[in-house]
């Protein structure tokens, strides 16, 4: 498992919203520090530099997941771009 980012709250819409700390391709199944599936990514917003995930919930109590870090499967990397350095 591999961190890419932290929770930051549940819209009304009952989406979460996640700042990410790298591009996640959508469809991808984000993860929670014990290694339960948490949600699935919808779409990224905002900077590119600096984006948010939309996604669709896959657990039943998301309400108290504000604040926790997600992290995706060693399985799903390649849907994640890194970035090199320069």
């Amino acid at each position: 498992m591999e961190e890419v980012g932290k929770v930051v709250h549940l819209a009304k819409s009952g989406r979460l919203i996640v700042k990410v700390d790298r591009w996640i391709k959508p469809g991808t199944i984000l993860f929670d520090s014990k290694g339960r599936k948490l949600a699935k990514v919808t779409e990224l917003i905002g900077p590119v530099k600096s984006p948010y995930a939309t996604a669709i919930p896959l657990a039943e109590r998301v309400e108290r997941t504000a604040g926790n870090k997600v992290m995706i499967s060693a399985k799903t990397r390649k849907g994640v771009k890194i970035e090199r350095k320069k």
